[in-house]
């Protein structure tokens, strides 16, 4: 093999072959906004669909690699917004629009990346083609398995990017984003996201609608924030048996909590309380403090998320809805960010403070992979 993009393609496959042995969650960034992919790996008890390993969530709103990795997972995805612009109310009040091309522009694209990655796992796993070949599944005409909505805004329920989906591909949509998605009369399914709180602390009870029973979404609020702004939604699963998986989640059932906005991060407290173990793989949470003027906060920024990291205890904090999008309407002119590093969040704590006990400065951030996933970066939740 002489040709330099050949060696270079045997390699990637070859690294594909070495993330995908290890059966874990795989996170990508579909946009530098707020679009993610999530693939959870089928339980070894579980019958999963023909050539694929993972289910897929696409979530609101690499690139190589990510091309390589996906169709061996079942898909979900976040708050999908590929290209185009957004408003809410009207496009003179506020209007925005991404200023980093997204990794895909059309669902038509995912689903062919994602096609193509099935090829390479039915490539890489015969046992599997031949057990396949005897089953009489009919292939899935989309790759993604359930779409999830946080908000009911347009930059978290574009109505252009999900209506490129197949309409029998389930939504999971809080209360007035499922009303929003289901005024257009386009999909089959539509469930409305049910609370978790210590009055409902069980994860498995929220396996609603279609999904497999090894997986749960729910959504955490505050009782005092009555839009339910500052939320979180959280994805529960559990992918291996008591004996299964590694010193940190072995015999647990994991978590991946999605709070673009940020949330109250005290109600996080319920996570840890569930009557069935539960621990925080991930927490996406943005580090940019966003606000309209001086008083209204849109996105609660990197305090915030150092407090409910210091609560959830997530062995990945991965930032989102940090992409500083172009603007224009009355809203635009008072739009004010501020950007910061963890650390810098930290030192401002310290001088704001004093001097803190390590455990409230997260032991340093020793125990905690913070991770700045660009467009169409994938990380591997090991």
């Amino acid at each position: 093999m002489d040709d330099p993009a050949q060696q270079l393609q045997q390699l990637l496959n070859d690294s594909i072959r070495r993330a995908l042995a290890l059966r874990r969650p795989i996170l990508t960034h579909l946009n530098a906004d707020t679009a993610w992919l999530l693939q959870l790996p089928y339980p070894t008890t579980t019958l999963s669909p023909p050539g694929r390993s993972h289910y897929n969530i696409l979530v609101s709103h690499s690139l190589t690699l990510w091309l390589q990795i996906h169709s061996l997972t079942g898909n979900y995805e976040f708050d999908p917004w590929f290209q185009g612009s957004q408003h809410d109310v009207a496009s003179w009040f506020s209007k925005q629009w991404h200023t980093v091309e997204s990794s895909v522009l059309t669902i038509a694209e995912l689903n062919e990346r994602l096609r193509e990655v099935q090829e390479l796992y039915g490539s890489i796993n015969q046992k599997n083609i031949k057990e396949d070949a005897n089953r009489r599944d009919i292939p899935k005409k989309s790759y993604i398995d359930a779409v999830l909505l946080s908000h009911e805004f347009s930059d978290h329920t574009h109505k252009e990017t999900l209506l490129e989906l197949d309409p029998v591909v389930p939504v999971f949509a809080t209360q007035r984003a499922a009303d929003l998605v289901r005024s257009w009369h386009f999909f089959t399914q539509v469930f409305t996201i049910p609370a978790f709180s210590t009055q409902t602390p069980d994860w498995r009870e929220t396996s609603i609608g279609s999904l497999p029973d090894w997986i749960g979404i729910s959504r955490i609020t505050t009782w005092t924030d009555l839009l339910s702004f500052h939320s979180a939604v959280l994805v529960a699963f559990k992918i291996g048996d008591d004996e299964e998986g590694t010193a940190d989640n072995k015999g647990f059932a994991e978590a991946i909590i999605y709070s673009p906005h940020g949330i109250n991060a005290v109600d996080l407290q319920s996570v840890s309380r569930s009557r069935s173990p539960l621990k925080t793989l991930a927490l996406l949470h943005g580090v940019d403090d966003i606000r309209i003027g001086s008083v209204s906060r849109l996105n609660l920024g990197a305090h915030n998320g150092l407090k409910a990291q210091r609560i959830c205890q997530a062995k990945y904090w991965v930032g989102t809805h940090d992409e500083a999008k172009g603007a224009k309407g009355i809203v635009a002119p008072f739009l004010r960010r501020k950007a910061l590093t963890i650390q810098e969040a930290i030192e401002e704590e310290k001088r704001t403070n004093g001097d803190l006990p390590r455990s409230c400065e997260l032991l340093d951030m020793q125990r905690v992979r913070f991770e700045a996933v660009t467009s169409g970066q994938s990380l591997l939740l090991d």
